[in-house]
């Protein structure tokens, strides 16, 4: 059984919780549910910003914990003031050591779109995306088929959300291009072994419909990596660890940027 399979396999308990405790009616009652999404598009276009979706995480299953002492606020707010397009936010909990309470921090902070990193595998994860903050939700083609995809997508653009489709490979991609979902995040991460490398992006960026904003996720750890993958077509970077990984990824963000 591979870590995502596990993961998943966890997901579903966790999702089943969740509606016991709180349900989506509940869900759609909270003070951030009404907020109208910041357009992702619009942000990773904007000439003022670099592209950079920055990450805040706390562990992942293959390097244990990352970074558990930097304030979630304090991150974001850092971020944010080099110029990023979007900031995204860990929520997992058993994996990743994070929480939608991370999420709400990291909204009240924020003026930038909001993505919430997640496991997504129902209506229900979307509605609490919403309510606790997010104006992105992220779609893994990994563990969704074409029907469950564009059945979750399309209940995402309903509410007003922006959605991240990740691939990682081109028969992933040709299965899962369709009109209700924004941008087509590649991750050069295998979720199977947990291996990098930027191949998957370059391999892939030219399938990649025009239409739709074009990211490049993990294994970004050089400005020079950037300005190759902006080259090559994308405009939008993921960039977790690189900056957690340090012992103050303000300060880290902030160099890198400015060799950008």
């Amino acid at each position: 059984m591979t870590i995502l399979d596990k993961i998943i396999i966890r997901k579903r308990t966790e999702v089943d919780l969740a509606k016991a405790s709180t349900t989506m009616a509940e869900l759609e009652k909270k003070p951030m549910f009404a907020r109208a999404c910041l357009p992702l598009r619009d942000s990773v276009l904007d000439k003022t910003k670099n592209g950079i979706i920055a990450e805040y995480k706390r562990a992942s299953p293959s390097k244990g914990t990352i970074n558990d002492r930097s304030s979630v606020e304090d991150v974001v707010r850092g971020y944010q003031q080099t110029g990023v397009s979007a900031v995204s936010v860990l929520t997992d909990s058993e994996f990743f050591k994070g929480s939608l309470t991370d999420l709400v921090k990291a909204r009240t902070a924020l003026q930038v779109p909001l993505l919430r990193k997640e496991f997504i595998i129902d209506e229900y994860q979307i509605l609490e995306a919403k309510a606790y903050g997010a104006d992105i939700i992220l779609l893994i083609a990994a563990v969704l088929n074409p029907v469950q995809l564009e059945s979750l997508s399309t209940f995402a653009r309903s509410i007003g959300m922006n959605v991240l489709l990740e691939v990682h490979n081109r028969e992933e991609l040709e299965r899962s291009v369709m009109d209700s979902i924004d941008a087509i995040g590649v991750n050069n991460r295998n979720l199977n072994d947990f291996s990098v490398s930027l191949d998957h992006s370059l391999a892939l960026v030219g399938l990649i419909p025009d239409r739709f904003i074009k990211v490049s996720e993990s294994g970004i750890s050089d400005p020079a990596t950037i300005r190759q993958l902006r080259a090559a077509g994308f405009q939008g970077f993921l960039i977790g660890e690189n900056f957690m990984k340090t012992a103050d990824p303000v300060k880290a963000i902030k160099s890198f940027a400015a060799s950008l």
